[in-house]
């Protein structure tokens, strides 16, 4: 016991004690000045705003900024915004952001995207027009031909041009219904329809 307490009260432990505590603050030192530059501390940019820009000159403005950024689909075609232009950001403009932080942006498609034309023949009107709403298409028109089934749907058109189940449009494209007014054709007719 007296060896231990000999040693602890001797000048080598006190010493090594010293280069230790001395070491140790050096090396706490160097990693804090060495976060501080790595993490950029105390230096903000500010998020430009990139909306309606295109991609091209939106990639001047974040290099400008020193930020990166990646791009993410899109799968909304929004008609305030010119094609392949930014209409989202994320962080948003104004924001303060460190140097080289990443911004993710959305890029508006060339156009609405296309759905299926839904199976409506021999449907009623009703239900022909709620399915189409169903998949983003509108009726524009309900035009009316003598046939048997009234209100039931027997073909529809797209632009004037007679389409078909399973065709596919753009989105909130209109259509024209054209239904039965519950008025027997005549033979005239019945043959003018299956040409």
């Amino acid at each position: 016991m007296k060896q231990l307490w000999r040693f602890i009260k001797s000048k080598a432990l006190l010493v090594n004690l010293a280069v230790a505590i001395v070491f140790g603050i050096v090396i706490v030192v160097l990693a804090l000045q060495w976060l501080k530059q790595s993490t950029h501390h105390g230096n903000f940019v500010e998020v430009p705003d990139l909306a309606k820009l295109s991609v091209m000159d939106m990639r001047e403005v974040i290099e400008e900024a020193d930020l990166r950024y990646e791009v993410l689909d899109s799968a909304n075609f929004n008609p305030d915004y010119p094609r392949f232009s930014i209409i989202e950001q994320n962080p948003p403009a104004g924001n303060k952001v460190k140097k080289h932080r990443k911004i993710y942006v959305t890029v508006n498609p060339s156009g609405y995207k296309k759905v299926t034309v839904p199976k409506i023949i021999q449907v009623t009107q009703r239900n022909a027009t709620s399915m189409l709403r169903a998949v983003g298409l509108d009726v524009a028109r309900v035009t009316y031909i003598d046939q048997l089934g009234k209100d039931m749907v027997y073909y529809i058109k797209y632009k004037g041009k007679r389409i078909n189940e399973g065709d596919k449009v753009p989105k909130t494209s209109k259509i024209e219904l054209v239904c039965g007014n519950g008025v027997i054709p005549s033979r005239a007719q019945i043959k003018a329809d299956s040409q």
